[in-house]
């Protein structure tokens, strides 16, 4: 028996560290790490310990015989990426049966190196990562600095309700919130309630993780108009984002929803249009968006594809997974022959095999939706036009006009400028060489804000150690200014700054609060979805009538 890799996989790597084998690739010192859609496990070098399945962060690996209905498929996904790879041999001589690269140590730091005072802005992923990477191999102090006033950045805010499993790495970053060298400072925004430049003076050196917040535009006239959302902003609805209103999704009278974009997030948005409300029940969606889609008409969602399946921008293993929705239907609009031809003439390792379980249809636009509850996929469109209750699409025919009571618009994300840092315009990332901000001595950037919004969750982790090794390698060298404020001047600074910092203690506070919530509706949690009620759950206070 041989273990198997599953959609949840976020390329965190832990796993690759425990195995005894070295059977999970690529490693993050192999080329194509990063760049493939998930870790792999070869089933001809598993020997069936267990000990990656304990490492996984995320519950994404399983035996392969016990895979769940839904994940057969991946034992079979897992096994291909190896099936033009030769198995390395281990010389004769080598005390393993399998082969291991020669030990390497990119860092080396002096005996006598000195603790630095590092704050890091952003509690997402990429932000904890550096945080994790500074605290298990250096004597740093960690001083967490975030807008909001409760972590978790994209974890908390980004990841769909209905993955539950790869929400799970938050708790691998909790453990670091009471660390006895972290510092927490929740609901102060750099840039507002102090300047970059106060910050850099209590701190050797600082890291900015603030992620990619805003959506790209389409360009599109009408873009603007009532019934078009963004889907940055339609998932932080449903997340339970204290800046995004309850009313910011109308699902009203809607049974069609045009999707723009087929990469992960419009589908997790289409996935979540279509699923029925009494699984998301059982999840931690905000109430307004559980209340709001069980009152839902939505019966279809169109995904626009600029290009044909072949170019799918999503990764296989959502691709998968939403052709495996109970009670939903799968379809491929047949308006252009090239994506069916596409489809059929893909590889078994290409995604577009994953659509040959779909169905094949002429779909009639003129037509409302039926009563199943469908995803349709339309490659080759582009949105001409959007229109009251319709987008205009233009393809290869011409124009067809396809009815809609809400378009989101999901063709990626981008960062925007932070305060008294440089900003390139063009990428939407602060400019930076291995992650040191040009110009800006003992400033750096990781994650999204960094490298532009590509990646999942564990890519922050190799991003991270690179912009931490150029920190550390600047603090060796000398070169980081000498902080003129104490951890203790800073603490009274913010405090007089921000209106409500909330630290560890308050942290725990809204936890515990969201899971008492929960525990009265039959919940994991219920978030609280405002910023009053963040703030009075930090201090204890539960509001008036919960």
């Amino acid at each position: 028996m041989t273990y198997a890799i599953t959609q949840t996989c976020c390329n965190d790597a832990g796993c690759v560290a425990v195995c005894p084998v070295n059977c999970i690739h690529p490693t993050p010192d192999e080329p194509d790490f990063g760049r493939t859609e998930m870790l792999y496990i070869d089933p001809r070098s598993c020997i069936d310990c267990g000990a990656c399945a304990d490492a996984c962060p995320v519950d994404a690996i399983f035996p392969a015989d016990a895979l769940r209905p839904g994940q057969e498929a991946y034992a079979a996904v897992n096994a291909a990426f190896y099936e033009d790879r030769a198995p390395r041999e281990a010389p004769a001589d080598a005390p393993t049966f399998h082969a291991w690269g020669a030990p390497s140590f990119a860092r080396s730091l002096p005996s006598d190196f000195a603790p630095l005072r590092v704050a890091v802005v952003g509690t997402g992923p990429a932000g904890m990562y550096a945080a994790e990477d500074l605290l298990l191999h250096t004597g740093a102090e960690v001083t967490l600095v975030d807008r909001l006033p409760v972590a978790g950045g994209l974890v908390r805010y980004g990841v769909a309700p209905d993955h539950p499993a790869t929400k799970r790495i938050g708790e691998t970053f909790a453990r670091f919130h009471t660390h006895p060298r972290v510092r927490m400072y929740l609901g102060v925004d750099v840039g507002t309630d102090l300047t970059a430049e106060e910050l850099a003076a209590h701190h050797d050196a600082v890291v900015y993780a603030v992620g990619a917040a805003a959506d790209r535009r389409l360009g599109t006239p009408g873009e603007e108009r009532t019934g078009s959302v963004s889907a940055t902003a339609f998932v932080a609805w449903y997340n339970a984002h204290p800046e995004v209103a309850p009313d910011t999704v109308d699902l009203s009278g809607t049974e069609r929803v045009v999707v723009v974009g087929a990469g992960n997030v419009a589908l997790d948005v289409a996935r979540i249009l279509v699923a029925d409300p009494e699984t998301l029940a059982a999840t931690d969606i905000a109430d307004h968006a559980l209340a709001a889609l069980r009152a839902s008409a939505v019966r279809e969602v169109v995904l626009l594809a600029r290009r044909g399946p072949e170019d799918l921008s999503c990764t296989a293993p959502e691709l998968l997974a939403l052709g495996q929705l109970p009670g939903v239907r799968l379809v491929v609009d047949d308006h252009d022959p090239r994506a069916w031809e596409a489809v059929e003439a893909a590889g078994p390792r290409d995604k577009a095999a994953l659509l040959r379980g779909a169905v094949r249809e002429s779909v009639d636009w003129t037509r409302p939706p039926g009563q199943e509850r469908r995803i349709v996929f339309r490659f080759h469109s582009a949105p001409e036009e959007l229109l009251d209750g319709a987008v205009r699409v233009t393809g290869p025919a011409g124009s067809t006009h396809i009815p809609a009571g809400l378009t989101l618009r999901a063709v990626g994300y981008r960062g925007l400028p932070v305060a008294g840092l440089p900003y390139d315009e063009t990428t939407g990332t602060v400019p930076h060489t291995g992650g040191r901000v040009e110009g800006r001595p003992g400033t750096y950037v990781v994650g999204w804000i960094k490298r532009g919004p590509s990646g999942g969750i564990g890519a922050n982790r190799t991003c991270a150690a690179e912009t931490v090794g150029t920190l550390l390698a600047d603090a060796v060298d000398g070169t980081l200014p000498a902080p003129t404020g104490t951890a203790r001047a800073f603490d009274r600074l913010a405090r007089s700054r921000a209106r409500h910092v909330v630290d560890a203690r308050g942290l725990a506070a809204i936890e515990r609060a969201e899971r008492a919530r929960g525990e009265e509706s039959g919940r994991p949690r219920v978030k609280l979805g405002t910023l009053p009620e963040l703030v009075a759950a930090a201090r204890g206070r539960r509001r008036a009538g919960r």
